[in-house]
């Protein structure tokens, strides 16, 4: 009898075990899965990235896939580069070479198509919301949102602003030319898009901008304007540049600064000592750079209040944040 009542319990035990035995890999496998999830890796079931509608050509590659928003726009075999555009060219004449607002200006393409079209060596990354491009003579960021891109330490103003649609950062066609040093030009019979490639980079900032300039007109940018947002600050330094261009002004930014009962805020070596904001060093440099906002092309006067002289005795031209400009 204790030896049949044995033999059941032995069974019994063994029993135990198997059912452990078949429990334990489904314990474990769901942890791994848990694990997985938590470290961001992707099983091979996972879904991949949505594959592109669009045609690429074989030598323009993604810099990266999925999320990615660097997507390339079409890029076909033509003389031109009127198929990356996004938009139907109308006719025009000259290169486009300068920062205007018409919209024939602000024809928006991929940077990354554009980019690797222009040097196919380029490489394109994307971090924190910036695209930047890479060549052995261009270092080139664009963020998502700013007024303005930056190439070798330039800043070229876009006033509709750094866009991200349909998954590609895009920005004015004549902005990425000009950082790679190439000129746009248009068939007036076709409107088709043509490049002139130049040397491959535009010329770095240190060498392009003039240290006396930039050093008078962030301060003055910084001391009149420095709470505006950044159309304000570059209109600040419009009106500057606009009476150093001018005959009845005198012919340097200190020299239009220091004169009497102009800037107050340059009186007594104040401004001198001044610690420019780094949003005013880049609006003015962007004014430097032919950065123009609309509207302030003949602006020789700006104030906070409506009882200064420019108020009472010349035309409004533009109110941007707490300043209005009137012009000469």
């Amino acid at each position: 009898m204790f030896r049949k009542l044995f033999s059941m319990l032995l069974c019994a035990f063994a029993l135990l075990l198997l059912m452990g035995a078949s429990l334990e890999p489904e314990t474990s496998l769901l942890a791994e899965e848990e694990s997985a999830a938590d470290s961001g890796e992707v099983s091979e079931a996972a879904p991949q990235p949505e594959e592109l509608t669009e045609p690429v050509r074989p030598d323009i590659v993604h810099a990266l896939q999925g999320t990615n928003p660097l997507k390339l726009a079409e890029g076909k075999e033509t003389s031109g580069m009127e198929d990356i555009t996004g938009s139907d060219p109308e006719p025009s004449g000259p290169a486009q070479s300068g920062q205007s607002n018409s919209s024939r200006d602000q024809t928006y393409v991929s940077l990354a198509a554009v980019a690797q079209e222009l040097d196919p060596t380029a490489s394109v990354s994307w971090k924190n919301n910036m695209a930047k491009v890479t060549t052995d003579k261009l270092t080139l960021t664009a963020r998502v949102g700013d007024l303005y891109l930056e190439a070798n330490g330039r800043y070229l103003y876009l006033p509709e602003g750094v866009q991200l649609s349909e998954g590609r950062v895009e920005v004015p066609l004549w902005a990425v030319a000009k950082a790679f040093d190439a000129q746009v030009t248009v068939d007036a019979s076709t409107g088709a898009l043509d490049v002139v490639l130049g040397s491959g980079a535009i010329q770095s900032g240190d060498a392009f901008y003039d240290a006396e300039e930039l050093f008078w007109l962030s301060r003055i940018i910084t001391a009149e304007s420095g709470n505006q947002p950044m159309e304000g600050q570059i209109g600040v330094g419009i009106v500057v540049m606009n009476r150093v261009a001018s005959s009845i002004y005198p012919d340097t930014v200190e020299e239009v600064l220091a004169q009497k009962n102009q800037f107050t805020t340059y009186r007594g070596g104040r401004l001198a000592d001044r610690t420019p904001k780094e949003s005013c060093v880049i609006a003015a440099k962007i004014v430097l750079d032919g950065g123009m906002v609309e509207g302030l092309e003949t602006a020789l006067y700006f104030d906070s209040t409506e009882s200064s002289w420019a108020a009472r005795n010349k035309e409004c031209v533009a109110s941007i944040g707490n300043h209005k400009f009137y012009g000469g």
